[in-house]
């Protein structure tokens, strides 16, 4: 039952245009952009800084912005709460999304990873290991964060909340432009965010071949077992 919810769940993602456009398209225009056109002065390769970031970007659209806005308007329509009287159980339920979305996510990472080696990107050797764990980990944060939001607002105040923060997140994240341009005065604010610890881990080991971004990967865990108990606590179901 599981697997079957799973499916449709990643079908469901998969048909949905506006899903798409978040998941794969912005991410890969974003790419694509920063990328090629002399937008952004960094040192060496633009499309070695900007990967890592898309990746990132990728791993926040699809775990945070789209699934909160699906399961509010989910939960505003009832589909929630006659799912969860079927023979899949409620925490069934949980579970096949959570799959759906790292199902989503490695497609994600497959093709934008193919269109950021052909714009000439060549990731560190060995860094895959511990980008998967940032990954497991950017995912689990993201997805305590939009349960959170679905789980408490109303489906309209999830969609606009959920944009709101995803641009803001896109802008100053650093996801394309460096922490480091912004006054100094907030730079540690912004790398205490979820999208800026995974930006920056992701850059660290795939761009510089740096170690394993320990500073990073603990603001990841604080950020998903937070959001994830809030959201445990709080979420309703109709």
């Amino acid at each position: 039952m599981v697997a079957a919810q799973t499916g449709a769940e990643v079908r469901g993602v998969l048909r949905n245009g506006e899903q798409l456009l978040l998941t794969m398209i912005i991410p890969i225009l974003v790419l694509v952009g920063f990328s090629a056109a002399p937008l952004l002065q960094v040192e060496g390769s633009r499309v070695d800084h900007v990967a890592p970031g898309v990746l990132a970007l990728a791993i926040m659209s699809t775990a945070f912005t789209g699934q909160a806005i699906a399961t509010g308007f989910e939960r505003r329509y009832g589909v929630l709460k006659r799912l969860g009287a079927t023979p899949l159980s409620r925490p069934g339920l949980m579970l096949a999304k959570t799959l759906a979305v790292v199902a989503v996510e490695v497609v994600q990472v497959v093709v934008i990873s193919a269109v950021a080696f052909a714009l000439g990107w060549r990731p560190a050797a060995g860094g895959w290991p511990s980008a998967a764990l940032l990954i497991l980990l950017g995912t689990a944060a993201f997805s305590g964060l939009g349960l959170l939001m679905a789980g408490t607002l109303r489906a309209e105040a999830t969609l606009a909340a959920a944009n709101l923060v995803y641009l803001v997140l896109l802008g100053v994240g650093g996801v394309v432009f460096p922490v480091d341009r912004f006054p100094e005065g907030v730079q540690g604010v912004l790398d205490l965010l979820p999208i800026t610890a995974l930006s920056t881990g992701l850059r660290s080991v795939l761009a510089d071949g740096g170690g394993f971004p320990a500073a990073q990967s603990l603001i990841l865990l604080v950020w998903a077992a937070v959001t994830l108990a809030l959201a445990a606590r709080t979420f309703r179901w109709e």
